[in-house]
Order: structure tokens, then C-alpha cells, then sequence
């Protein structure tokens, strides 16, 4: 398809032939046609392979007259335009590819003569007979009917589709007025100073454009990549774009439905540029006799106001149109060609620096529009557009420093920055890092310290240099930020009618204020997982058996520093595999001894003789910071929290495939602080133990947010929302689970382990760092997770498995929006081989492997998706699950 046209159709409603090319039309009004390529298409499909009808010929913006004797007008009055898209198939393209590769290369030719070869025209022409007699005249006509001519061209009628044609200013700006259901911006990157000073409509596109005091911009018009200095008039229906000087003399007036541009030239001379101006409605190509305008008047009335001369503009022999119209001086200033600009629109007199502009219009070198194909200086063009951005994103992101509390973002607008000319982005790095690292820089109070250290990492990136600060300041940063937030959050539960309840010990806090009472013994299992603790002489001893979960949808949203600053909310669930709670912490408190012993379930082990000295920070490599954070968050390694007389053992023991995806570390951390918790005889509640699981994680460093603990810790299915504060709030709803909806989960969701694994903190640093920068796409993915997980709920209480799972789905489109590389081609594969079969998939936590959920389109389906899945053989496995409901009884088959 050509660079001039944006279509919107739905392209997978093409029928595309075995071979041969399509052409997408759209039927249009005969004077919208008549500007553009026309179809005439056959009635039938006669003599054709595919079901598409044939092109019988082209017609290139032909007159009513020509539409209607050729038989191109439809019954309805209108005809058949062509959009510029074409799809090639089989034989067709083959013939197109080999044509390309032909020795010695055909578009030579072109290049050496000089001479064009349209896609409309030469290329499309050779696919239709009645073409061929014309085709054979032009250039590479003969070659092309040889190489092409034994295929066809197609048609398709797309009713639907709505194209914008960037053919004209005047197009431009009729598509700009439309509303477009809001998509269009009005004002886009650009600084507007003095607001209250100036003029800009509301209707008006401003682009990339720094605005000065007492400026006007009219209704309509379109300006893009300029500096408008004060004194500035643009009316109505304009277009201004590359005139970006600073000199007070630069200021200009621009008439209604006019335009002004600026273009760099190399012609030799240092600075080269000249000023175009002409009205929207002139038609370069329509010579002065047959009515062509200039400035939207009358040739010869423009020519006698300005005593301009016929021989002044157009030589012998060639034809008077505005397009070879010599009437731009190539001048060194804008400002000058300004006021050249201004004198040609008749909106200002004649007169500069005393001279008359007539005579220093004729002693100035000029340029035609035909004339500027061959010297423009593309290379400065689009170095100046880039430098303008560049000082304007300079000056977004100082007043962003100074004026703001970092709300842009702060990478974005380095990466403009950094477009500009080396002393340019040198000179802006500089005075942004200045300002953001002053030490009694006045927004600080406002700023959270990790979006500063962000910002600095991201200026001094852009700028090269070495960082002032690591990213383990931002992650700590983040740490102590997430910390203050839920110190002192509070949970709320609401458990719902068919929900566990536990006991009155799972609810309510409690402290050791005393001597530890050594005779009792008690065995609990309720909301808090299944666990024993039990005491004898010498010894307290706590076992905790917790399940995993399965997120539905809304993660990233409990991540902080969203979670602290922002609304989350997640659907997700408690599950058992092989109809066994699959995480485990045991812990023993021994009077007698000191120290602590650390193991887990493949062998690893240490003993530390002086419990209080672990702390923070502690190394990715360690093999045991989670237990050792879980110490600290629990008080353990404080200086009078045990006695020096007692010793820990603490084991750990995890039945999940590692880089799973459900939560484990987080809930496993959530085991080991409830054991700890448990015969320290402190609160055991869910709710300190998820919030104490929140902290530790960003003492680890894993930066994790609340949703694993929640998901493993409190039963069943659950929507929890958190909402930001001093402290962050989290209200954990437990979902009713009904019998039907316990028997469409059981019987139409599997949950399948891909055999893939990647570790989640290093999708969560990018994310993390993506929302410290105020990435605007993940921002609205992440907000569209959080309505999604509402909607579930909604679904889930309603027994509605297939809104689940097309829930589960866009969730799944949403990851893969926050990080393209939370997926893979195995993964892909494998929800691709089940795709007729599925209503919703999706991988759960990061991403990027571990487990999967797939909903079936019913029991059958599911079945069958079951046995396809379990052929892909190891590493792939379909595990049998069960909800943990402790007060819902198993089936022998786990369910």
C-alpha cells in the first residue's frame, strides 16, 4: 500500500485468490472520484478462478463524462475508487519477485532516462488486457507485459472502510476538522506560554510548535514544528509548518486558507532556505489560462498589484502554472523571507530596509515548486524538525523539574532530546541533571525519592555519562516507599456466606507479653492454610501448609509502586495440586542453644551462630534471603527480640516446578513468617501475615506486590482491592463458590505446566521502571487489568465460565502489551494447537513460562484439549487441581 493513504477495514473479510493480485476499492461520490484511480469491473466472474470479480480496466481521474461512457457509475450513482492497497498471490507474486531480480536490473533503465513507472499505472496496468495497448508505449511498458501480463487483477468492495487521502493541504485540514470520535489532538507536544496572552481555537491542530505571548492561531489550521514569535497572526483553515527562528523580526500574518512553509536548500550558500507561500485551494498543476489561482486570486490581478512580469516567473516553452512559477527567493533569514512571504499574500507593503521588495525580489535567485525536487537539502530538513523537538522536550523536562513533580516521562523525553544536534542535547542534559540534583531543589517534598533517582538515571543515560546513582538506589528507594505505605496497612475481609470463616486466633491480633505457655498443644486449619503448632518442654513447634494460586486477571496492578499510588485490584484463587497444599514451612524454637539453622528441600543448608547479625541488604546469589528477610520483617534480628538463650530451625519445602508462575516464593515467604510468627506467640492474623510478606519482599529486593501471599494465604476465589494511603488499605471479597460453578471449574479449566521458566523479578524491574517513568501505555494496560478483575468477579458470581475466559484472554493481550517477551514460541504454539477448543487462556503471574490456565469451550472440548496437551509429551504436564476450600470436602479424585 502507498505512503499517502490510511485506510481502516476489516482486512480479514478478503476472499484472496490462488493467484493472482486484489485491489481494495471503495465505492465513492463521482466527484470524489474523479481526483482519484477508478475500477471498472467485470459483472460476473466469468472465465476467473476466484470468486472475486475482475478488474476490466483503470481509469485514472477521469471525468463524470468519462465514468459514465466507460460504465464505471454503479446503480447507486457512484463509482468504484481505488484505495492503493493491492495483496499479490501465488504465481502472480513469484512473476513480481523474479521481475525484481532480473540481471541486468530493469529500474535501471529509469534511473538512467529519467522516467517514471507508476504502481497505478505501468505496474497495475500489466495485470489488466485492456491496458496492455497503452502499457506497451510507456517505459519498462513491453518488460512488465512479458513478465506480469499472465496474471490478473481482483477486486475487493470494501463498503466499510474509511481512508484519509493526505493528496492536499486542503484534505489534511478536512480531516483535522472532523471529530473523530475524539482521536484527534489539538494540541500535541507543544508549549504555550502566556496562555492567557494568546489566541489558539480550539479547533486549531498545534504540533510540536513553542508558542510565545500574543499570538493568534485561527480556526482549523494546522501548525506543526514552528516557533511563533509574539506578534504572530494565523487565520483560519491555514497550514504553517518549519518556521521555527526566534527573531522578533520573524513574525509574520498569515491570511485565511493559506499556507507557509519553510525548506532549507543546497544551492552552495551557508543557511539556503526558502519561504513558500500559496492559498490551500491553488492547484499547482493548473496553468493561469484554464483558471489556475495563485494566493486563491486571479493571475493577472496578482501579477499587476505587484508589478510582476509574465518573463519574471515563467520562461519560454513551458507552461504557466504556479508549479513552475519562479517566484521564491532563496534568502539566508527567515525573516526576510517573511517578509517576501507577506508581500507575495498582499498583507504587507512593499517596502524593506527602505528598498522596494519588487526590486529585491527580482535581484534574488528563485525557485519554482518544480524546482525544489531537486534542492532540497532533506539532511537539514529533518535535522532542524529534530533539533526543534529536541529544545522543546529541553524545555518540557526542566519545567517538569522546576515547576512539577516529574509527572512527564522523563526517558520519553530524553529519547526527543537526544535527536538534536550534539551541543544541543550536551546543553539540556546538563541543565536538567543540574537542576534535579540540587540538594534543596523545592519539589523534593512532593517527589517520591524513586521517581527521582529514576529521573536522574534516565537524564544521565540519554547524556552518556557516568550515574550519579545505581538502580539499587531506585529499588531501595521503592523498598523504604512500600515499606512506610503498608507498615501500618490494614486488611479487610469480607468472606461471603459460603466462605471459610477459622477461628477467632486467624482474626484478631495478639502480642507475647510474657512467658510462652509450654503445656499447651493445638492443632487449626482454617483461613490461613492448613498448620499445626505445638509446644513440649523446651520446644515450640510450627508446621505451615500452604496452597498456590492462580491469577485470573489484575496483576501488575498490586506491584508497587503502583499498589502505593493507585487502585489495584485482582481476581485470582487458592489452589491444591495433586490434591495436595504443595508449599511447607516447619519451625522449631529450642530453649537451650543459640543461632539459627536454615534448610530446604534439596539439601541446602547454613547455620548462623549470631542470629542478629542478618540484615539488609542481602545478595541475589543467597540462597536463603528469604528466610533471612522473613527474620527481619518478624523481629527476630533485633537486639532484644529472643533471648540469648534460644535456637530456630527452620525448613523449608516447596512441591512446584521452579520459575512456576504461581506465586510460590511470596507464598512460601508467607509460610515461613506465620511459623515464625506462630511460636514467637505473635499475630498470626492473614492479614499481618500478608502485609509482613509485602515488606519482606521489598527487603529481598524481588520487589514483588500483595497478590501471591493474598492468593495463597485466604481461600477459595477472592477479588482484593488495595487502595493507596499511609496506610494502603486492601479489602480481600471472597467470591461465593456455588456447586454448579465448583463443577464447571473442575470440569472445564486445566491447569497445565509448559516446562518453560523464567524468573518473575526480571520482568517486574522492567514494568517497575516502565511505570516510575510514566509510560502511558502500560499505564492504561495495567488500569484495564484492574476494571477486567471487577468483571470477573461479576462472572465468577454469575457462573459464567466463558466471559472468564474471554477475561483471561485480553488480560493475557495486556501482559504481552506491559512485556513483549512474556511469551514464546512454544507458548505460542501451545495455545495456538488448542485454540478451536479454547474460550480463554492465558499464562499466569509474569509470564514468559511456568503454568498456564486454559478454559474449555465445554467438558467435551475440554477433554479433548486435555489429550492434545498431554501428546506434546514432557515437559509439558496437565496437573490435577482442586479450589482450597477448607470447609469443602475433596472428591477422591481431588476435586
Amino acid at each position: 500500500m502507498t505512503g499517502d493513504v490510511l485506510p481502516c477495514f476489516d482486512g480479514s473479510s478478503i476472499t484472496l485468490p490462488e493467484n493472482g493480485a486484489v485491489v481494495i476499492t471503495v465505492p465513492a461520490s463521482l466527484a470524489r472520484a474523479a481526483k482519484h484511480g477508478v475500477i471498472l469491473g467485470s459483472q460476473g466472474h466469468e472465465n476467473t478462478t476466484s470468486d472475486l470479480p475482475l478488474v476490466v480496466n483503470l481509469l485514472q481521474k477521469p471525468s463524470a463524462t468519462e465514468m459514465v461512457e466507460k460504465g464505471a457509475v454503479l446503480a447507486d450513482g457512484r463509482a468504484l475508487l481505488d484505495t492503493g492497497i493491492f495483496v499479490v498471490r501465488g504465481a502472480a507474486f513469484s512473476n513480481l519477485v523474479e521481475f525484481a531480480l532480473l540481471d541486468p536490473n530493469p529500474v535501471g533503465d529509469i534511473l538512467a532516462t529519467g522516467d517514471e513507472v507508476s504502481l497505478y499505472e505501468e505496474i497495475a496496468g500489466a495485470w489488466v488486457l485492456a491496458r496492455h495497448g497503452w502499457l506497451a508505449s510507456r517505459p519498462l511498458g513491453k518488460k512488465l507485459i512479458d513478465a506480469l501480463g499472465s496474471s490478473r487483477l481482483y477486486h475487493h468492495c470494501a463498503e466499510e472502510l474509511e481512508f484519509l487521502h493526505f493528496g492536499t493541504s486542503s484534505e489534511v485540514l478536512d480531516h483535522l476538522a472532523e471529530d473523530h470520535k475524539g482521536r484527534v489532538l489539538r494540541n500535541q507536544f507543544s508549549a504555550i506560554s502566556g496562555s492567557l496572552m494568546c489566541e489558539v481555537a480550539p479547533s486549531a491542530c498545534v504540533i510540536g510548535c513553542d508558542i510565545q505571548t500574543n499570538v493568534s492561531v485561527g480556526e482549523g489550521s494546522l501548525v506543526f514544528s514552528c516557533t511563533l514569535v509574539e506578534g504572530v497572526r494565523i487565520g483560519s483553515g491555514c497550514v504553517a509548518t518549519g518556521l521555527t527562528s526566534r527573531n522578533p523580526e520573524s513574525k509574520f500574518a498569515l491570511p485565511d486558507r493559506h499556507c507557509l512553509w519553510r525548506v532549507p536548500v543546497s544551492i552552495g550558500i551557508e543557511n539556503a532556505q526558502v519561504i513558500l507561500c500559496c492559498g490551500i485551494d491553488d492547484d499547482p498543476k493548473v496553468s493561469s489560462a484554464s483558471g489556475g489561482t495563485i494566493c486563491g486570486g486571479q493571475w493577472a490581478k496578482f501579477m499587476s498589484d505587484r508589478g510582476i512580469s509574465k518573463c519574471d516567473l515563467w520562461g519560454p516553452d513551458v507552461q504557466e502554472n504556479l508549479w513552475n512559477a519562479k517566484l521564491f527567493p532563496v534568502v539566508t533569514a527567515q525573516e526576510k523571507g517573511c517578509k517576501f512571504a507577506m508581500w507575495l499574500m498582499g498583507v504587507s507593503w512593499g517596502i524593506f530596509d527602505g528598498k522596494s521588495l519588487l526590486s529585491l525580489w527580482r535581484d534574488c535567485r528563485r525557485l519554482s515548486l518544480g524546482d525544489l525536487h531537486s534542492h532540497i537539502d532533506f539532511n537539514e530538513l529533518n535535522q532542524e524538525v529534530s533539533d526543534h523537538i529536541a529544545t522543546l522536550a529541553g524545555g518540557f523536562l526542566k519545567a517538569s523539574i522546576v515547576c512539577g513533580s516529574l509527572g512527564r516521562n522523563v526517558a520519553q523525553l530524553c529519547r526527543s532530546i537526544a535527536l538534536g544536534r550534539e551541543e544541543i542535547v550536551a546543553k539540556v542534559l546538563q541543565e536538567s541533571r543540574s537542576l534535579i540534583a540540587e540538594p534543596k531543589w523545592a519539589n523534593a517534598i512532593f517527589v517520591p525519592s524513586s521517581r527521582v533517582y529514576q529521573a536522574l538515571t534516565d537524564i544521565c543515560e540519554a547524556a552518556g555519562d557516568a550515574h550519579p546513582v545505581s538502580d539499587a538506589w531506585v529499588w531501595n528507594a521503592v523498598a523504604e516507599e512500600t515499606s512506610a505505605a503498608v507498615g501500618q496497612s490494614h486488611i479487610e475481609e469480607d468472606r461471603g456466606a459460603t466462605s471459610s470463616s477459622g477461628t477467632s486466633e486467624d482474626c484478631e491480633a495478639s502480642s507475647f507479653t510474657g512467658e510462652r505457655n509450654e503445656s499447651a498443644v493445638s492443632t487449626r486449619t482454617g483461613g490461613m492454610g492448613e498448620f499445626a503448632a505445638s509446644t513440649s518442654k523446651g520446644v515450640v513447634r510450627s508446621r505451615i501448609e500452604l496452597p498456590v494460586r492462580l491469577d485470573i486477571v489484575g496483576g501488575w496492578s498490586d506491584t508497587p509502586p503502583w499498589s502505593i499510588e493507585r487502585v489495584g485490584c485482582v481476581l485470582n484463587m487458592a489452589v491444591q495440586l495433586d490434591g495436595l497444599s504443595p508449599l511447607c514451612a516447619e519451625v522449631v524454637l529450642h530453649r537451650g542453644g543459640t543461632g539459627v539453622s536454615i534448610s530446604d528441600e534439596a539439601g541446602n543448608s547454613i547455620t548462623i551462630d549470631d542470629i542478629r547479625t542478618i540484615q539488609p541488604p542481602f545478595s541475589s546469589d543467597d540462597k536463603f534471603r528469604l528466610v533471612k528477610a522473613a527474620l527481619v520483617v518478624t523481629g527476630f534480628t533485633n537486639k532484644t527480640s529472643i533471648a540469648t538463650s534460644e535456637r530456630l530451625e527452620i525448613a523449608t519445602c516447596s512441591n512446584v516446578p521452579r520459575g512456576s508462575g504461581l506465586g510460590v516464593s511470596s507464598i512460601l515467604a508467607a509460610a515461613v513468617v506465620k511459623g515464625l510468627l506462630e511460636v514467637k506467640q505473635d499475630n498470626t492474623s492473614s492479614d499481618n501475615v500478608a502485609r509482613l510478606v509485602l515488606v519482606l519482599e521489598q527487603i529481598m529486593g524481588t520487589g514483588g506486590g500483595w497478590q501471591d501471599q493474598i492468593g495463597g494465604v485466604y481461600p477459595g476465589i477472592k477479588c482484593t482491592t488495595s487502595i493507596p494511603g499511609r496506610p494502603m488499605t486492601l479489602k480481600v471479597e471472597h467470591v461465593p463458590v456455588s456447586d454448579v460453578l465448583r463443577e464447571e471449574l473442575r470440569s472445564r479449566m486445566l491447569v497445565v505446566f509448559t516446562g518453560q521458566v523464567r524468573l518473575a523479578h526480571t520482568v517486574l524491574q522492567i514494568v517497575v521502571r516502565r511505570y516510575l517513568q510514566h509510560d502511558a501505555r502500560l499505564i492504561a494496560a495495567i488500569k484495564r487489568l484492574t476494571v477486567l478483575a471487577k468483571l470477573g468477579e461479576a462472572a465468577f458470581a454469575a457462573n459464567d465460565l466463558n466471559t472468564i475466559g474471554s477475561i483471561m484472554t485480553e488480560a493475557w493481550r495486556l501482559h504481552q502489551e506491559l512485556d513483549p517477551n512474556c511469551s514464546n514460541t512454544f507458548v505460542d504454539s501451545l495455545f495456538q494447537k488448542v485454540q478451536h477448543l479454547s474460550c480463554g487462556h492465558k499464562l499466569v503471574g509474569a509470564g514468559g513460562g511456568g503454568f498456564a490456565i486454559f478454559i474449555g469451550k465445554n467438558k467435551d472440548a475440554t477433554q479433548e484439549m486435555k489429550s492434545l496437551l498431554q501428546s506434546v509429551g514432557p515437559p509439558v504436564q496437565v496437573y490435577r487441581w482442586n479450589l482450597f476450600e477448607p470447609e469443602f470436602k475433596a472428591d477422591p479424585d481431588g476435586h
